[in-house]
């Protein structure tokens, strides 16, 4: 690959990575909540004298995060698909016009 076209790569994913970062730490006036709060009201119910051994290191602000991070995870996760899918096809496609 050309080196132009690696440093134009390199300069796009750190802006894409500074317009994800920079509202998970501006935005600190919403709501964060999901299963991990479900999960500590249920702990809470069941044992209230219970204390938890860690904490998270960076706590996301807003409520939104969780949906956002979820957005990125499913997309990750096509992507590996599609490319796993498209690779498959595409070694089945080669296969089959080498063997003609």
């Amino acid at each position: 690959m050309e080196k132009k076209k690696v440093i134009t790569i390199l300069i796009l994913v750190a802006l894409c990575a500074v317009i994800l970062v920079f509202p998970l730490m501006t935005i600190k006036d919403s709501e964060f909540g999901g299963a991990d709060g479900a999960a500590e009201e249920a702990i809470a119910a069941v044992d209230p004298d219970y204390e938890p051994w860690a904490e998270s290191l960076i706590a996301p602000p807003g409520g939104e995060t969780e949906s956002l991070l979820f957005c990125l995870q499913t997309a990750l996760g096509a992507i590996v698909i599609g490319f796993g899918f498209g690779y498959l096809v595409a070694r089945k496609k080669y296969r089959a016009e080498e063997a003609a």
